[in-house]
């Protein structure tokens, strides 16, 4: 083979590794996240959103934050909205006054925060309260209790609707 033909079979398998890892690095997204796109429907001036289970059984959902992009764990467990504090520039908020919360990782201390507008699918959220926390590490945001008890939860078999 000359050298010519070794640069091209080369530059060919060095696409064709980045196709197949931005295809699997796709299909692991939406095992994690498989509500990336929520469609809602109004009824009576309410309005649903219906979520699928993700691979391990939670409810995972792209959302806005500050109309900016987030990804949501919803976690019942969690008092309020728990947002990494490493976000919080990058989503415009502020940071309050220090409280000390209870996790599943014991006592840490937050900074209390307010959410202007917080939205999945056609649903809004305005207002609410929220704590960043210094030791959340990933990007995923804890969608609390103070957010889905404005909200109606209905769940069957592996889905969840949520109506406003």
């Amino acid at each position: 083979m000359d050298k010519s033909a070794k640069i091209m079979w080369g530059l060919f398998w060095l696409v064709a590794l980045f196709a197949l890892s931005y295809f699997f690095q796709d299909k692991i997204e939406k095992k994690f996240n498989p509500n990336q796109r929520l469609d809602s429907q109004a009824q009576h001036g309410r309005i649903s959103v219906v979520l699928e289970q993700n691979a391990q059984g939670h409810y995972v959902l792209s959302g806005t934050i500050n109309q900016q992009p987030v990804t949501f764990l919803l976690d019942t467990g969690a008092t309020q909205v728990a947002i990494p504090a490493h976000l919080a520039s990058t989503l415009g908020l502020r940071a309050g006054r220090e409280q000390r919360v209870s996790t599943a990782n014991g006592t840490i201390g937050v900074k209390a925060t307010t959410i202007k507008q917080l939205t999945f699918g056609a649903i809004t959220l305005n207002n609410l309260k929220g704590h960043l926390n210094p030791g959340m590490s990933d990007n995923t945001i804890l969608l609390g209790m103070n957010a889905l008890k404005q909200l109606e939860l209905v769940q069957r078999n592996n889905t969840l609707t949520i109506t406003q």
